[in-house]
């Protein structure tokens, strides 16, 4: 088995076992596999291109602080952790702009009506729960609507497949920090401690494919010329 075959099936076994680990409720497989599941995406990324985009691998590794930060209980933690993704998603957001080529203001807005409506709706939800914590979440959801909006719009630009995973990956995104927001501040119930690390993954796998369909892209036009 070479690198890449090795270090997939350690994120596959780290994200199976860290599920399996809150489905059981059985901490020490989440404190064991749960860091495991970015760090083995980190350098499946590194092993899978000879060139590497720094603003994704940095993006992954403020993603696995997010993620170590979270698996403690506390407010300093939580908002450690709030900082930590708030900033990877920020380097989402640049590294989408960067493949944006053109928009238009109608395009703009359409592409955010979706996205502010949910952000929107669950800040209503959770507003009266949220206490201090308001305008951290509030930051912190509309830099996630802006990732899932500028996903939008390049794939309404492009129509591509890396494009659509990334707004696929945007979408899931969402649906897992909203699931997170619910279940720590509104209803917390078991399904969606499974529910969020499940989107999760998938969302930052899904990312991890855009990313590598946008470099292969980019090599393949060198060759070409």
């Amino acid at each position: 088995m070479n690198k890449i075959k090795i270090t997939f099936f350690v994120f596959v076994l780290a994200s199976i076992m860290d599920i399996i680990g809150i489905i059981f409720s059985i901490p020490i497989l989440v404190y064991i596999f749960k860091p495991l599941i970015i760090f083995s995406l980190l350098f499946l990324y590194v092993f899978s291109l000879p060139k590497r985009l720094k603003w994704y691998v940095m993006a992954l590794e403020l993603c696995f602080f997010g993620d170590v930060f979270l698996m403690f209980s506390g407010e300093l933690f939580f908002i450690a952790g709030l900082v930590s993704f708030l900033i990877a998603h920020v380097l989402f957001i640049k590294i989408v702009i960067s493949r944006i080529k053109e928009v238009n203001f109608l395009k703009m807005i359409s592409s955010a009506i979706a996205f502010l409506a949910v952000f929107g709706l669950l800040i209503f939800t959770l507003k009266d729960s949220l206490h201090e914590m308001l305008w951290p979440v509030i930051i912190y959801g509309l830099t996630i609507a802006t990732f899932g909006t500028v996903s939008l719009i390049d794939f309404l630009n492009t129509k591509s497949k890396r494009s659509m995973l990334m707004l696929l990956g945007a979408i899931i995104f969402m649906i897992s920090d909203s699931l997170l927001a619910i279940n720590k501040f509104y209803n917390a119930t078991h399904i969606f401690e499974v529910g969020i690390m499940a989107t999760y993954v998938l969302a930052q796998y899904i990312i991890f494919r855009s990313m590598i369909l946008e470099t292969e892209k980019k090599q393949l036009l060198k060759l070409n010329f």
